[in-house]
């Protein structure tokens, strides 16, 4: 795999694009922080955008089963050049309104990259390969994080926001360059049959294949708990950042959580090896509703990282296993739309659970809300192994260590 020159632009693009969206979401933050008072408000605004991106959702599966992978990606990257434009005018007249077009413009490219991303990485390595390269990706997309935010609370004191924009443009635009050097073999597309080709209409043929592959449908229903403290993150962050009276948390809080991110994706090879994913999912799902748990010390600054390394490391660990279930289990011919479909429920719980966050923020504070939410994510979790259990006694479902499942 380390000869594989798909798998270089892939990460190289991964990364160059991670520290331009990074550096953007600072600036949505540092530009919130000085127009809009309210949280419930902020999380209102930022709803609007994955709105956006969950509209065009069908459409963008629909394409991505019916093109070429590269073409959606380099279509979808240009575009979201294109937006930055859009938040340089709202910098430039102090107007929000530009900043929602600049948000429902970039997420709409969202919703084509990252489904025709996560189509085209089977089709760069052997399957056997999958659970190795899902964790290197996570390790570099977090890594581009952690840099990216890094430089941007640095150039923050140094330039102007609009100039952390320009940066973020350039990120974007080398990222266009990168994806055209991508040579992937789509001939599996080429060669469909024709009852698939005939069904290639949208998600209506998508939930037929879930409902027959229990494993898929119980992964996606276990991604609610990570999604559940990553859908106000940034909110959270901002808060803390108030409780704590201090700026500097708020990258601490992301180096923290990142580091511990890209420690949990390099140990999940081996994880993987020795134990079933699924018992990888639900232990770490219950962990993740301890760190939840921890944010009830949000006022103490060691206790605040402690919660985030936690989580950090928990995630970096959950969301390779759950994306190489998802690339092996899925039939090929319905990737682009089975991923953005779950694009699409990401999105959709991402924006209830930002608006919630921003509710509860307003109603209760930070400290009781964690509490709650800690304790519905033992509660699904509970709920959901359960289930698994009835599927497993049942025979509808079997698992082996190292990633062999039935």
């Amino acid at each position: 795999m380390i000869r594989n020159r798909n798998v270089w632009i892939l990460l190289t693009g991964e990364f160059i694009a991670g520290v331009g969206l990074w550096l953007g979401i600072i600036g949505n933050l540092e530009f919130m922080q000085e127009k809009i008072p309210s949280d419930f408000l902020k999380a209102v605004i930022l709803a609007i955008g994955l709105l956006a991106g969950i509209a065009i959702g069908p459409l963008a599966g629909r394409i991505t089963d019916q093109m070429k992978k590269k073409t959606v990606m380099l279509a979808s990257g240009f575009v979201r050049s294109i937006s930055v434009v859009f938040m340089l005018i709202a910098i430039e007249t102090g107007s929000v309104w530009w900043m929602i077009v600049f948000l429902v413009f970039i997420q709409m490219s969202a919703a084509f990259y990252f489904p025709a991303l996560q189509a085209a990485i089977p089709l760069v390595v052997k399957e056997r390969q999958l659970l190795q390269l899902n964790g290197i990706h996570m390790n570099v997309s977090t890594l581009s994080r952690v840099l990216g935010t890094a430089i941007a609370g640095i150039f923050l004191t140094m330039m102007s926001l609009s100039m952390i924009y320009v940066l973020s443009l350039t990120a974007y635009a080398l990222l266009f360059g990168v994806t055209w050097l991508l040579e992937i073999d789509e001939k599996q597309t080429k060669s469909l049959p024709d009852e698939a080709k005939k069904l290639n209409t949208g998600f209506k043929d998508v939930f037929p294949i879930i409902k027959g592959l229990p494993i898929v449908l119980m992964t996606l229903v276990l991604t609610l708990i990570p999604l559940l403290f990553i859908g106000g993150f940034n909110l959270m962050v901002i808060n803390i950042s108030e409780i704590q009276d201090s700026a500097s948390i708020k990258g601490w809080i992301y180096t923290a959580e990142g580091l511990s991110f890209m420690v949990g994706a390099f140990y999940i090879k081996k994880l993987g090896d020795r134990f079933s994913p699924y018992s990888i999912l639900f232990t770490f799902s219950f962990i993740i509703g301890i760190s939840q748990f921890l944010l009830y010390f949000a006022d103490i600054p060691f206790m605040t990282i402690l919660a985030f390394i936690v989580f950090g490391f928990s995630v970096g660990c959950f969301f390779p296993t759950a994306a190489t279930i998802f690339q092996t289990r899925v039939p090929k011919e319905f990737h682009g739309r089975f991923f953005s479909f779950r694009n699409m429920l990401d999105r959709l719980i991402f924006q209830v659970v930002l608006l919630l966050t921003g509710f509860l923020l307003d109603m209760i504070g930070l400290q009781l809300m964690v509490i709650v939410f800690g304790i519905l994510s033992f509660s699904m979790t509970y709920v959901f192994y359960v289930k698994f259990r009835k599927l497993k006694t049942g025979s509808s479902l079997k698992e082996t260590p190292g990633g062999d499942l039935a």
